[in-house]
């Protein structure tokens, strides 16, 4: 029979790039949707999920501060930046859940928390001393997962918002559930309603610890 659905994982890169290697998540995430027309009367349907900072991941400040906490330092790039925060079990949980609900064309996006990375800092190594370096180039200070302009497609659902394709074939029915939102819509991480503060980032921590220390999962890389 074929296979009848492929999701590709994306990253808030791809939302108003700013640098090469976003542009590229974002060609990506295009060539993906597009996949949808040019499968034709082929079973195969395309749609992408894209989110936010995996903890614990290769690449992220958590596993670097947690080394970094003897020293008494820890650099952080700028003390007003932000980022989401997903755990790796939410992240799949997500990607089969878009996986079963998917029509093909969607890009899934989940609603989850931001902290800023002062606050990540703190909640590791609380006595630390703060060392802030700068932006570097090509680096967001805070997170998009939808811009303003992929708002005007945007539609709500009770944990999650859903970016519809501009096929001609899209319709009502594939809507069911969700609701537009407001004008000028944007879904980043310093304008988020849920904001992790210093206890639930050492919660999502410890549980990170936790599962680190049972199973031998492999950590996916940040971006």
């Amino acid at each position: 029979a074929g296979v009848e659905k492929v999701i590709a994982l994306s990253t808030d890169k791809a939302a108003n790039p700013i640098n090469l290697y976003g542009a590229t998540k974002l060609c990506s995430d295009k060539l993906f949707i597009a996949g949808n027309s040019y499968a034709g009367s082929q079973p195969t349907r395309f749609s992408v999920v894209r989110y936010g900072n995996v903890v614990g991941s290769r690449g992220s400040v958590i596993p670097l501060f947690k080394k970094l906490k003897c020293t008494g330092v820890l650099p952080v790039t700028d003390t007003e930046m932000t980022r989401f925060w997903i755990t790796i079990e939410q992240g799949a949980e997500f990607v089969l859940r878009s996986l079963n609900s998917m029509h093909g064309g969607e890009i899934f996006v989940p609603k989850i928390p931001s902290a800023s990375i002062l606050d990540v800092a703190r909640a590791i190594a609380p006595e630390a001393e703060i060392d802030v370096v700068g932006i570097r180039p090509g680096e967001k200070l805070h997170e998009v997962l939808i811009s303003e302009e992929n708002g005007r497609e945007a539609l709500e659902y009770d944990d999650y918002f859903v970016i519809q394709p501009m096929f001609r074939w899209w319709d009502d029915e594939r809507k069911a559930g969700g609701t537009p939102v407001a004008e000028h819509f944007s879904y980043a991480s310093d304008t988020n309603p849920d904001v992790l503060g210093i206890d639930r980032i050492r919660a999502m921590i410890d549980e990170y610890t936790e599962e680190e220390e049972s199973d031998d999962i492999i950590r996916p890389t940040d971006g």
